[in-house]
C-alpha cells in the first residue's frame, strides 16, 4: 500500500466514524437525549476534522507541485468526506427539530 492509499483509508475511516456519530446523535435526540446528541455531534466533528486534515495535506502537496494520483480509492474518500459533512448539517437540523417537538409536547402536557 502506497502513501496515497494510506491517506485515502485514513480519510475514509475518520469520516466514516464521524458520520456514524452524526447518525447516532439523531437517534439520541429522537429519544430525548439532547445533551448526548450534542456530545456526539462534537465527537463526530473531531473525527471529521481528522479526515479533513488528511485531505488538506493532499491538496497542499498538489499545490506545492507534487503530483497526487487521482484513483478510485481517493475519489471514494472524497465522496465519504462530503457525505459526512452533509450528514452533520442534517443531524444538526434533525436534533433541532426533535428538540422543538420535545419542548412543544412537554408544554402541551403541562397545560392539560
Amino acid at each position: 500500500m502506497d502513501g496515497l492509499e494510506l491517506v485515502a483509508f485514513q480519510i475514509i475511516s475518520a469520516v466514516g466514524t464521524a458520520r456514524s456519530c452524526f447518525i447516532e446523535a439523531i437517534q439520541k435526540a429522537k429519544n430525548g437525549y439532547f445533551s448526548e446528541a450534542y456530545d456526539l455531534i462534537r465527537e463526530g466533528e473531531n473525527y471529521y476534522v481528522q479526515g479533513h486534515h488528511a485531505h488538506g495535506d493532499l491538496i497542499k502537496k498538489e499545490a506545492n507541485g507534487e503530483h497526487v494520483s487521482i484513483n478510485l480509492l481517493l475519489l471514494h474518500a472524497e465522496d465519504q468526506l462530503m457525505s459526512a459533512e452533509s450528514f452533520k448539517v442534517l443531524a444538526e437540523e434533525f436534533i433541532d427539530v426533535h428538540h422543538k417537538l420535545f419542548v412543544l409536547t412537554n408544554e402541551q402536557q403541562n397545560v392539560s
